[in-house]
């Protein structure tokens, strides 16, 4: 007995052995937990349809028990009799781990719940391709944050610091006005989804597929083969045309027959365009009519529709279409118009 009284820095041996007991046990029933009752939860969540439980299981294990085994070290020694240097460092300690992990259960829950947001919709696992660049900015706010409210704790004056951030923030925007422009164009880009990646898109006079989404640019790759990058502020501020969403393609086109046509052959010429158009697989038509008289051509004007999106698709269904037509007006004898002239001479007697 006179042993367990025997103190050592302002604790007996009895306080000791009563505060590693407590960490052990402690420690114990963390690590009885994780190695029985989460092993079988993690085994059904897996078996499940929904990903959020295997989430929680997996947030528990890298998070919340190593927050819990902070808390049975931190409250185990504070049962001892600790100078006031010591119960400051012990203070700090456990505020920094703990700051530490929630900062990461935080962040990696938003991850979580964004990825879950964006693979629901359509296109969801390109879409979640573009969570980096959000994270980022994300994960800066929030370890800010948290560093903050770190310091508040370990009783450093937080308003200077603040004040800090905020003249310096201040600076860093005004340096910067272009970036956090594409920035915040980027966020308008992912949440009001004006395009996709995998999009055809037409921006002015550059058109092509849409490669990459980032924090400052967009890639497309051009009809031709190389890679336009255009800035997210470029974009948001131009007219831009997205063909991928287009559920059919409207074709208006016109051709020209010479001023020697007959008036039966005009009249049938409407006829002819529509009948080729019809019997089109995946063509719809609208109408056909002799719309003017040019100089040098009678024209009839045509529109139908390609009930897919497809250009590929478009121009197969539009040679076919001219290809008949020729066809049809050789054999109709009816004959198309260029740019000519012809002069007729009258003989007087």
């Amino acid at each position: 007995m006179d042993f367990l009284n025997t103190e050592y820095y302002n604790n007996n041996v009895q306080n000791y052995l009563i505060v590693a007991g407590a960490i052990v046990v402690g420690t114990s029933l963390i690590r009885i937990f994780r190695k029985g009752i989460l092993q079988r939860l993690k085994t059904w969540a897996s078996s499940t349809e929904t990903n959020f439980d295997d989430y929680v299981v997996s947030a528990v294990a890298k998070f919340l028990l190593p927050m819990f085994n902070v808390g049975v070290m931190y409250f185990s020694i504070k049962y001892l009799n600790l100078t006031e240097k010591a119960s400051k460092i012990l203070d700090n300690a456990f505020v920094i781990a703990f700051t530490f992990y929630a900062i990461r259960f935080l962040t990696s829950s938003l991850k979580a719940i964004l990825v879950s947001y964006t693979k629901r919709q359509v296109g969801g696992e390109e879409k979640a391709k573009q969570l980096r660049g959000i994270m980022i900015v994300i994960n800066i706010v929030i370890w800010t944050m948290g560093g903050v409210f770190l310091f508040d704790n370990m009783g450093y004056n937080v308003t200077a610091i603040i004040t800090g951030l905020g003249i310096g923030g201040l600076a860093i925007a005004l340096a910067a006005q272009t970036i956090l422009g594409d920035l915040f164009n980027y966020f308008v880009i992912f949440f009001d989804r004006p395009f996709e990646i995998g999009d055809y898109i037409v921006v002015d006079d550059k058109k092509g597929n849409v490669e990459y989404i980032g924090i400052k640019t967009t890639r497309i790759k051009s009809l031709t083969g190389e890679q336009v990058i255009i800035s997210n502020s470029d974009l948001t501020k131009s007219r831009v045309h997205n063909f991928k969403r287009m559920e059919r393609r409207r074709i208006v086109f016109t051709i020209g027959v010479t001023y020697q046509t007959t008036p039966e052959q005009l009249r049938a010429i409407p006829d002819i365009i529509r009948k080729i158009i019809v019997d089109q697989k995946d063509a719809q038509m609208d109408r056909c009519h002799f719309s003017t008289f040019e100089s040098s051509s009678l024209n009839f004007e045509t529109v139908y529709y390609v009930t897919e999106s497809d250009y590929t698709k478009y121009m197969d269904i539009q040679q076919s279409i001219n290809l008949q037509l020729f066809d049809a007006f050789f054999k109709a004898k009816i004959e198309f118009a260029y740019p000519t002239q012809t002069l007729f001479i009258e003989k007087n007697n």
